[in-house]
């Protein structure tokens, strides 16, 4: 296993692929027994026991409770889509450390993408700026390239429409499916947005910050501009920015499953844990 904090120099070559697959190997090393991606065959009922049914397909539990032998009957295997929603506002490329928030968010998208296509979940792929990209699920892997390759160049003067791209989402996908945001949540409408998409979906929330939004720049007063509405304003190197606390508590009442990730720290081990061990479904509703 491989410990990471900025991409390696094989990205700066060109050769994204191979450093994305070799990233979700680390990230799906121990996650065998992982429901992360879908959750293959679904129970159904229970039925009593016909000579012939397997012993492996007993019901103990109504077994035991009622005397008589039952089996259980499965649902055919159910392909959950996965759909990755990435953040590709300006403020995503504007850092204080080695890597931006956007190269990160690119770089987690593919790793998890490639992860669900290998468990043969349908990934879907959107940007949470202003470029358009493509929006049907696919478990081809050139699809997926696909719609990455337009996402990985930043754009300094790129504007949010990640509530947007949610509403439009959520209106879309037919079924109860996985919702994965990976953004620095600075669309004023985000947390709404994914709080009501987690009504019917299972929704996961990736949050990516800078060390400067935390107060860690040591540079005393500074005048500074929104990256995406252009709003100048006055602040001071050591103020917080946003409400770490508050997001974590808002996302865990509406059943979302929240993960934030520091871009000067390294992120391979917690993400890892995260998509392993995250409640299953919080929010969705089949």
């Amino acid at each position: 296993m491989t410990t990471i904090l900025r991409p390696p120099d094989e990205l700066a070559r060109g050769d994204f692929e191979m450093v994305v697959r070799r990233l979700a190997d680390d990230l799906a090393f121990g996650m065998d027994l992982s429901r992360f991606i879908g959750s293959g065959l679904e129970y159904a009922q229970s039925r009593p026991y016909s000579p012939g049914d397997p012993i492996k397909m007993m019901d103990w539990k109504i077994t035991a409770r009622l005397g008589k032998p039952f089996v259980k009957e499965y649902d055919t295997p159910k392909r959950t889509n996965v759909f990755i929603i990435v953040d590709t506002s300006a403020s995503m490329g504007i850092s204080s450390a080695m890597i931006t928030k956007h190269d990160l968010a690119v770089w987690i998208a593919s790793a998890i993408g490639l992860i669900a296509q290998r468990r043969m979940s349908p990934v879907g792929v959107i940007g949470g700026g202003e470029r358009e990209t493509r929006l049907n699920p696919s478990l081809n892997r050139g699809d997926l390239w696909q719609a990455l390759d337009p996402l990985r160049a930043s754009n300094l003067s790129e504007g949010t429409r990640l509530s947007d791209r949610l509403a439009d989402l959520d209106l879309r996908a037919k079924r109860s499916s996985v919702f994965i945001v990976i953004s620095d949540l600075h669309d004023p409408d985000a947390i709404p947005a994914i709080r009501h998409a987690s009504q019917k979906h299972d929704c996961v929330a990736i949050h990516l910050m800078d060390p400067a939004e935390r107060g860690r720049l040591r540079a005393g007063f500074f005048r500074g501009q929104e990256a995406e509405s252009g709003r100048s304003f006055v602040a001071h190197s050591n103020s917080a920015w946003g409400r770490e606390g508050e997001v974590a508590a808002d996302f865990a009442r509406c059943g979302t499953s929240y993960l934030r990730l520091q871009t000067d720290q390294p992120f391979i081990a917690p993400l890892r844990h995260f998509l392993s061990f995250r409640p299953m479904m919080g929010g969705g509703r089949g």
